[in-house]
């Protein structure tokens, strides 16, 4: 039995919705998996009541489909569902890099970032790849038709996860369907400071760069707190706020390790002020899927 662990990813980082993703170095899956004449599904952990094990459901066995590899698979949750922080996408990035070892097939983390995003589409109901691509190689990521992009950054992180449930579907319903010259404008200039920040591991940067008025304002009305929580982190000295993913996580860029646990402190308390109970990952950029055998 091959075994990977897959890290929860953070996704758009405000200005740069279905494009932008960011490796975590916590929490993760634990995806496991042996050969076996069909695909069957096994999930404990975070949340796994609600996760399908059907595998034409569950995006692990949809994986398994697209890479002609049936197995049985064993997924660990540690990203609980629903939470913004690519919960399905760690489990089909473990399973796609598990099941390309475990059959030897040979595949591109290219390939393997489209058999993975194959997967998302049984959650979100289209082939994403802003996840699941980070999930696979790690760090941050720029995800295009085209193929994805990818540099190794270093930034002090915080998400904090409030106890409530925003789904995928949701949270893309409310996103506006046209957007201004104006607020096009702003949404490149941040696009470019974060990127920029990216590459540079300047967190002043990359706080900058999450600033944007179309994604962010109309998921945050789903996001009990959150305007809370995002004052309390700035207040306590992070550089930049927003929602991860599709919520109801939310990130907060540090500007030194040391500040995490002071801005980790804060965001809980923003959401305790709105009456809603939270936790606080002190986290950090990280790397890709990792196999063990």
């Amino acid at each position: 039995m091959l075994t990977v662990r897959a890290p929860a990813t953070s996704a758009n980082l405000g200005s740069g919705f279905d494009v932008f993703g960011l490796a975590l170095s916590a929490p993760a899956d634990v995806v496991r998996v042996e050969k076996a004449a069909e695909t069957t599904i096994e999930v404990t952990g975070a949340g796994s009541q609600y996760i399908p094990t059907d595998p034409a459901k569950n995006t692990a066995g949809v994986v398994a489909r697209e890479l002609d590899a049936p197995a049985r698979i064993e997924i660990d949750k540690g990203v609980r569902p629903a939470s913004g922080l690519g919960s399905s996408a760690a489990s089909a990035a473990g399973a796609a890099v598990a099941l390309n070892a475990l059959y030897d097939r040979g595949c591109s983390d290219e390939e393997l970032v489209r058999a993975a995003a194959e997967g998302e589409a049984v959650v979100s109901g289209a082939a994403h790849a802003d996840n699941v691509a980070p999930s696979i190689v790690g760090g941050f990521t720029i995800a295009r038709a085209d193929g994805v992009t990818s540099v190794d950054a270093e930034l002090p992180l915080v998400v904090c996860l409030p106890d409530i449930v925003v789904s995928t579907r949701d949270a893309r319903e409310v996103v506006p369907g046209t957007v201004s010259m104006e607020e096009m404008v702003e949404t490149v200039g941040s696009a470019a400071t974060l990127t920029t920040g990216m590459h540079r591991n300047d967190p002043e940067l990359v706080g900058r760069g999450l600033q944007e008025s179309v994604v962010t304002p109309a998921r945050a009305a789903l996001v009990t707190g959150y305007d809370e929580a995002k004052r309390a982190a700035l207040d306590a000295g992070a550089t930049g706020v927003t929602i991860s993913g599709a919520g109801p996580g939310v990130l907060a860029v540090c500007r030194r390790p040391e500040d995490r646990r002071r801005v980790a402190a804060a965001m809980l308390s923003g959401f305790d002020e709105a009456d809603i109970d939270a936790r606080a990952y002190q986290t950090a950029v990280g790397g890709g899927a990792e196999l063990f055998r």
